[in-house]
């Protein structure tokens, strides 16, 4: 596929995004995606279909007070809330509609699990075991969503460009292709964080985050993710936000030493702090250190530093500049 300078190969025949747009800037710097998948430990994704606004939440045809009250249910207990719909077009809202309930297993991401229900009423999810869901706890949760069932994986991409144009210009063109492959696993959805990273979207159950998709990578990821792996072609920091059930610094070790051993496997790896936390050194940088564990017992120890990268970039397309900041990760000892 021919891209012309500053355009992503998901946006080549869909239109190009502005020259000064936050991910054409990302892309052209090449700024590095570890660490940045925005925190979850688990996810209820609601069905909405119509038009979202900035907010989605509280802006669709969703009721603006269940809406914001199941997003504080999800937020006060670690979780994210987020509406979703398909890519083919954008219909009055469906009855019953469906709605996805994943555990990203946290540090143990070989216990993630995810959830499909349909609900008569969107008001049905209220009484969802919102604690059992913090806690990992499947069976309690589908006891509280009659009728759930096991999902595939699900790959969500996010396409709200009232949230960042970038998104609606690279994500909604890259959904509509991918849905054409996969229709039960994908959807669009309302924000998953990472404008400067479009097209961006995470796959449920594990809460794994990735940047900057084109459609070649995006069919690989589909077929590879049935099976619980992730594509070798998204490796490293352009493509690997990382897993959002886990902290930043250890999700960025993970990401860095899933590159160093080729592993796909999404559930291979746990993380630990190996040091008291993620402190400032004497030169006010964030530092830190992080042991990652094989499944099959190999352990690495990996050094964890949040840098400024040097380019003051906007974090989306309506935001005030800033000052760039990578995590950079650095191996201390491994196998």
């Amino acid at each position: 596929m021919t891209t012309l300078p500053g355009q992503h190969p998901a946006t080549a025949g869909h239109g190009r995004s502005a020259a000064d747009a936050c991910s054409v800037l990302s892309d052209l710097d090449g700024t590095s995606a570890f660490g940045t998948a925005a925190p979850a430990r688990f996810f209820v994704v609601l069905e909405q279909n119509g038009p979202w606004g900035r907010v989605a939440a509280r802006q669709s045809h969703l009721d603006p007070a269940l809406g914001g009250d199941l997003e504080t249910r999800c937020t006060r207990l670690g979780g994210r809330f987020m509406l979703m719909r398909r890519p083919s077009g954008h219909p009055d809202q469906p009855h019953p509609r469906q709605v996805l309930v994943a555990w990203t297993g946290g540090e143990r991401p070989a216990e993630a699990w995810l959830l499909l229900a349909e609900l008569g009423r969107a008001g049905d999810l209220v009484g969802l075991d919102w604690h059992a869901l913090a806690a990992g706890d499947r069976r309690a949760v589908a006891a509280s969503l009659p009728g759930s069932v096991t999902a595939p994986p699900a790959l969500l991409v996010c396409t709200n460009g009232r949230r960042d144009v970038c998104c609606a210009v690279r994500g909604r063109p890259l959904a509509a292709a991918a849905h054409a492959l996969a229709p039960d696993r994908v959807w669009e959805v309302s924000h998953t964080g990472g404008h400067r990273f479009s097209p961006t979207a995470v796959l449920l159950p594990w809460g794994q985050n990735y940047a900057r998709l084109d459609d070649a990578s995006t069919a690989e990821l589909l077929t590879t993710s049935a099976g619980g792996h992730t594509p070798a072609t998204l490796f490293g920091p352009l493509h690997d936000r990382g897993r959002s059930g886990i902290p930043s610094a250890e999700a960025c070790a993970e990401s860095f030493v899933r590159g160093l051993t080729d592993e796909t496997s999404l559930s291979a790896f746990t993380t630990r702090p190996a040091s008291a936390g993620i402190g400032r050194d004497t030169d006010g940088v964030a530092t830190g250190a992080v042991e990652v564990v094989h499944a099959d017992g190999r352990r690495w120890l990996v050094h964890i530093e949040r840098v400024a990268s040097g380019p003051v970039r906007p974090g989306s397309c309506a935001a005030k500049a800033f000052p760039v900041v990578e995590h950079r990760a650095r191996l201390v000892d491994g196998p």
